[in-house]
């Protein structure tokens, strides 16, 4: 088992932001403002304190918080900083009781840095844990859904204090509604949902999600170029491609940032092709034609040259990368996981296989 963290302090806090852009299969937005936000309610000297999700009370309230939305949009309508007092207010009122500590809804980006700001802004802690392994687009698609937990109550604010509340009958509905409120909010907005008791959610959450994100930026920064396979070697993954971003094609719709890449190969895949779908996140990748990953295994580009991480806002023409594959949380594989996240659930026309069998 993984060394826990205890504390997030400065250093820790980009490191994760790093690591969970990693895990964020290119999706999450960009870490950096809300990184800069935390820094700033921290200052020099300050910290989180980080939980395991066993030590807290059976039924202790956790909040996730979150920024919904296209992560295009996300990168260039920055938090007011007023969103998550109010977020929590409202929240608090509709439970009716007082929260006790916060938790990442995803690994990805941005949303691994925002609910810092709610920690640290409360004065309570955060669990290490999340409900992905990695980011997905819709809201829906989380392993509490798999665990029959509800997304509602929930709770929305946007930059200009607008505030809204949702009683749903599903979490897909959930999602539809919500996605409507957020493009009428100017593509971005604060949502807190999935409220939950520590104990009887524990089964269906991922344990040592910031651990994972911290070691995975400590690589990083350690191996520069060569990240993506000591990445691969650590985490059982594979270097799925190399090569140069030939052509993108990137959209907002309906709330998602949407699109495709084509790559051509350089190094060891030279005279080869690569082409990558995206919904917020990677959701599939071939090579000459041939799949050689897909959702929900998580798929990732670094920054051939320094290795640092590529979200699909992010990479444009010209920049060298690498692919990394990395197999998601066993949670993931069933029957009922694939129909909410797998590869036919977007339009793609291919069954789910394991990221290591397709590309063995």
């Amino acid at each position: 088992m993984q060394n826990r963290i205890k504390k997030v302090d400065r250093e820790a806090l980009a490191l994760i932001a790093k690591g969970s852009t990693v895990l964020g299969a290119g999706g999450g937005g960009d870490p950096y403002v809300g990184r800069l936000m935390v820094q700033q309610i921290l200052g020099d000297a300050g910290s989180v304190d980080v939980v395991q999700i066993e030590d807290l009370p059976h039924d202790a309230l956790v909040l996730p918080i979150a920024m919904m939305g296209a992560p295009q949009v996300m990168q260039e309508k920055f938090p007011s900083g007023k969103e998550i007092p109010k977020l929590i207010e409202m929240m608090e009122r509709l439970l009716e009781r007082k929260v006790e500590a916060i938790l990442c809804i995803e690994a990805g980006g941005l949303n691994s840095t925002i609910p810092f700001i709610a920690a640290a802004q409360m004065g309570i802690p955060i669990v290490d844990a999340d409900a992905m392994g990695r980011a997905f687009p819709e809201l829906q698609m989380v392993t509490l859904t798999l665990g029959g937990i509800g997304a509602t109550p929930m709770a929305m604010v946007d930059d200009k204090g607008n505030g809204a509340t949702f009683d749903t009958i599903s979490n897909q509905w959930t999602e539809k509604l919500a996605r409507a409120l957020t493009i009428e909010m100017g593509g971005s907005a604060m949502v807190s949902l999935y409220p939950i008791l520590a104990g009887p959610s524990r089964p269906y959450l991922i344990e040592g999600t910031l651990s994972t994100a911290l070691d995975m930026g400590r690589i990083l920064d350690e191996h520069k170029s060569g990240a993506a396979q000591a990445l691969a070697e650590t985490y059982n993954g594979r270097v799925l491609f190399t090569g140069r971003v030939r052509d993108v094609e990137r959209r907002s719709d309906a709330g998602f940032t949407k699109g495709k890449l084509v790559l051509e190969g350089q190094l060891a895949f030279n005279g080869k092709g690569m082409d990558l779908s995206f919904q917020n996140e990677f959701l599939a990748g071939w090579v000459d034609g041939e799949l050689v990953a897909t959702t929900p295994d998580l798929i990732t580009l670094l920054d051939a040259n320094t290795g640092g991480p590529v979200t699909t806002d992010m990479v444009k023409y010209g920049l060298s990368v690498h692919v990394l594959g990395l197999p998601c949380d066993p949670i993931w594989r069933s029957d009922e996981a694939i129909s909410m996240v797998g590869p036919r659930y977007f339009g793609i026309d291919a069954d789910y296989q394991p990221l290591l069998a397709l590309s063995n």
